[in-house]
């Protein structure tokens, strides 16, 4: 039996270099010289965004609270607008912003797999969550603990289908069947979905979850196979307009290279101590054969100049070594270089690692191209 699925899909906004476009919104969005990103505007989303553009020496500067629009010092030739997130995705499909910060889950939803969208970078870091199902943990559902338990209640049939209230009906018309799912009935509502079940307007609910607090707090529960699509922050262009729009692909390069670089050293510290040893390459070897610290490629070992020994003569040369380690070999880390001689072991946080081409970057000319 095919699927009942009672949803109104939302249609494709026209973007100005579709041919069914008015010629004014064209040309309006063809001639603007600036190139736009678009940032979310309220929320934990805009928190997060806002936090990690200011890691990565990218201030948002808008003078005023209530202003829409504002600039980043550091990137020329671009605008910021504050949006809605699904906003944010539509008006990139009509033309109207360029590049967007968002999470997943919405360039998902109401991105509706259009080819011009690109997520440029998939793992932001932040706000991450999962589209998942919710069901009640008592009734007929005490026992249901999948998602194949619940397509195999006899109570779903196309006369009485499994009702489901999500915000999500663009996925979640694509995903549920797959899941074994044949009789649903999608419904929308705004906010609050959690007490649909108690109020028997929905047996389900398809909702975003991140910690699962809100829906144990209101009686219900998750079950095994009931994750649709996982998401965090990710960085999203228009592939139109990072082939036509004048400055976009530099913009873009740019802002994927800092993040990159920055969400890279996140994960890093910057160990220098002072060694004694014969020589660099005697340093280099008691590093790499007695340690298990090697670094991104390899330890850096230059010499210390210190004054002439005053005492007895006899001259101790040192060394100092530089590698990078993970945050959670730190310890371990200066344990083992303490343990072959190491001493004034400093630590330090890294702001950025650049590598000499981002993966994601050739990952992105390469899309372009198709």
């Amino acid at each position: 039996m095919a699927a009942v699925f009672n949803v109104v899909q939302v249609e494709r906004v026209p973007g100005p270099w579709d041919v069914s476009s008015s010629s004014s919104s064209s040309s309006g969005s063809s001639s603007r010289t600036t190139v736009r990103l678009g940032l979310p505007s309220k929320g934990r989303m805009a928190e997060g965004t806002l936090n990690l553009l200011k890691e990565c020496h990218l201030s948002v500067c808008k003078p005023n609270p209530r202003q829409y629009v504002a600039d980043i010092t550091e990137l020329q030739n671009l605008e910021v607008w504050f949006q809605r997130e699904s906003d944010v995705v539509r008006k990139m499909l009509a033309g109207d912003i360029d590049l967007g910060i968002v999470g997943y889950d919405v360039v998902a939803e109401h991105g509706q797999d259009n080819e011009d969208l690109v997520v440029v970078h998939d793992q932001l870091g932040f706000g991450e969550c999962h589209l998942g199902l919710g069901i009640p943990k008592y009734g007929i559902f005490e026992n249901v603990s999948s998602v194949s338990d619940l397509a195999a209640m006899p109570q779903w049939t196309s006369s009485r289908p499994l009702r489901i209230v999500t915000g999500f009906t663009y996925l979640a018309s694509r995903l549920l069947k797959a899941k074994g799912l044949e009789h649903i009935q999608l419904s929308t509502a705004d906010g609050a979905l959690e007490a649909a079940p108690a109020m028997g307007t929905a047996d389900a609910i398809l909702d975003l979850v991140s910690s699962g607090t809100t829906l144990r707090e209101n009686n219900l529960k998750e079950i095994e196979g009931g994750t649709l699509i996982k998401s965090q922050g990710v960085l999203v262009a228009s592939k139109r307009a990072l082939l036509k729009r004048k400055g976009a692909l530099d913009v873009t390069r740019e802002m994927l290279e800092r993040l990159e670089a920055h969400l890279r050293a996140k994960s890093q510290f910057l160990l220098t101590g002072n060694m004694r040893g014969e020589s660099q390459e005697h340093v280099a070897e008691l590093v790499l054969r007695h340690t298990r610290l090697s670094g991104l490629q390899g330890p850096t070992i230059s010499p210390v100049y210190s004054l002439p020994d005053a005492g007895d003569g006899v001259k101790v040369q040192y060394y100092a070594v530089a590698i990078c380690v993970h945050k959670r070999q730190l310890y371990d880390a200066v344990n083992e270089l303490r343990k072959i001689c190491g001493s004034g072991v400093l630590v330090s946080p890294l702001t950025y690692i650049f590598d000499e081409e981002p993966p994601r970057w050739r990952q992105l000319l390469a899309t372009l191209q198709e």
